[in-house]
């Protein structure tokens, strides 16, 4: 937490802690308003949670090499301006009596867009900020925001939920998003004028994916984390109506139970360069992967009763494991590629890795639907175990230091 002391790097943090913030509420209330204000089935709860990740297959391999073509935090502060735009006119239609689940796709598919953007950039203008040899100093902080936020988020916007409505409580993470671009904006370091380029759009994005396709580690962490996220992608929304449905759960109980991901994340980050250290940094990625896994079985066997305490420990490891998997992976990434493409390969890893999050949404809410939220949960938990196969038949089964170092490619 040294490079709190750094102004600029200060600025990011408190941009991403209340982007953070507002995020994790927004992660609770859409489809809560789309549950409990619209009542609407497990189908149409699935293509919401697609729509909001649909914009990483859709644009994701072009966003990252206009990305490279722009100056990362302009395209940051535009984008939070963009969501906080978005997110405004749910309450507003709610409070006309004219909110329906079409707004609601449609907010979805615009939030898509500009996190697509926001995450490309932010991820290739972290390097430029602290330099390469703080990346992962720099990427430990910024998953404690996250996970801090994830402790208290749900939990509070479970409250703002339960109390405010789900549609109002949406004015929090307008707020956030509204925070993070003006901290963006006090940021002093300028970034240097981008080379204006001539060359052609697709030939550009060509150049990142055969990046990230040809380099065997990065092309084995991305399997592994897009069929991961395939699985949890799946499981998101029938979870939520499995609690506030079937189970009967208050939103402000349901954001208590989530804000047990936030701790386990906390101590995700806090013991993630001791385990590097001492298993390796190949071990430790397929480790994350693999120990939480088998704890979403227990979801599909939960009750209103004692059983809730199993879903605070899947919150928990689950959340523990993703911190220390994603500081791990994404400083590789980061250090592995030239600055030049650093955008487009985050585009190209986004679009991987993002790109099977609308699938699995919509997958979960059709098998919602046809074979019951509790069996679509163990059709998730399956899936979920195999996801560690990428990285333990690869190099990275035993590699204690990963390379840091690549020349551009031609």
């Amino acid at each position: 937490m040294s490079l709190l002391r750094d102004h600029d790097f200060r600025r990011l943090f408190l941009a991403d802690t209340a982007s953070q913030a507002g995020s994790q509420i927004l992660m609770l209330a859409l489809p809560l308003v789309a549950v409990s204000a619209l009542r609407v089935s497990a189908f149409e709860v699935g293509l919401l949670a697609a729509c909001q990740t649909l914009a990483f297959v859709v644009i994701g391999l072009p966003a990252g090499a206009i990305v490279d073509r722009l100056r990362k935090r302009v395209v940051m502060v535009v984008a939070d301006w963009a969501r906080a735009g978005a997110l405004a006119s749910v309450p507003l239609a709610w409070w006309l009596d004219a909110l329906t689940i079409h707004q609601l796709y449609a907010v979805a598919l615009v939030l898509g867009v500009f996190t697509v953007f926001f995450d490309v950039a932010y991820q290739s203008y972290l390097p430029h900020l602290v330099g390469r040899e703080r990346l992962v100093a720099g990427n430990s902080s910024l998953e404690v925001v996250r996970t801090v936020a994830q402790l208290g988020g749900p939990g509070a916007g479970g409250y703002l939920i339960q109390f405010l409505t789900a549609p109002f409580a949406l004015a929090a993470t307008v707020a956030g998003f509204a925070w993070s671009a003006l901290c963006l904006g006090t940021i002093r370091k300028r970034e240097a004028p981008q080379q204006a380029r001539r060359g052609h759009l697709g030939r550009e994005i060509a150049e990142g994916v055969r990046f990230v396709l040809g380099n065997p580690l990065l092309r084995r962490i991305a399997a592994c984390t897009a069929t991961s996220n395939l699985f949890a992608a799946m499981a998101q929304p029938v979870i939520l109506l499995l609690l506030a449905r079937e189970l009967g759960l208050a939103a402000g109980t349901i954001g208590l139970l989530l804000a047990a991901g936030g701790v386990g994340g906390l101590a995700g980050a806090l013991v993630n360069a001791r385990i590097a250290r001492r298993l390796g940094q190949g071990p430790t990625m397929w480790l994350a992967i693999v120990l939480p896994a088998p704890l979403t079985f227990v979801v599909a066997w939960l009750e209103a009763d004692w059983r809730l305490v199993l879903f605070v420990l899947y919150e928990f490891f689950v959340g523990a494991g993703v911190v220390v998997y994603n500081v791990t992976q994404v400083s590789f990434r980061q250090a592995i590629t030239p600055e030049p493409l650093l955008g487009r390969m985050n585009a190209t890893i986004r679009f991987l890795v993002w790109g099977t999050l609308p699938l699995g949404g919509l997958l979960g809410g059709v098998l919602g639907e046809v074979i019951g939220i509790r069996n679509t949960l163990l059709v998730a938990a399956v899936g979920a175990c195999l996801a560690f196969l990428w990285l333990v038949t690869s190099p990275l089964r035993s590699m204690r230091e990963l390379p840091v170092s690549s020349r551009t490619p031609r």
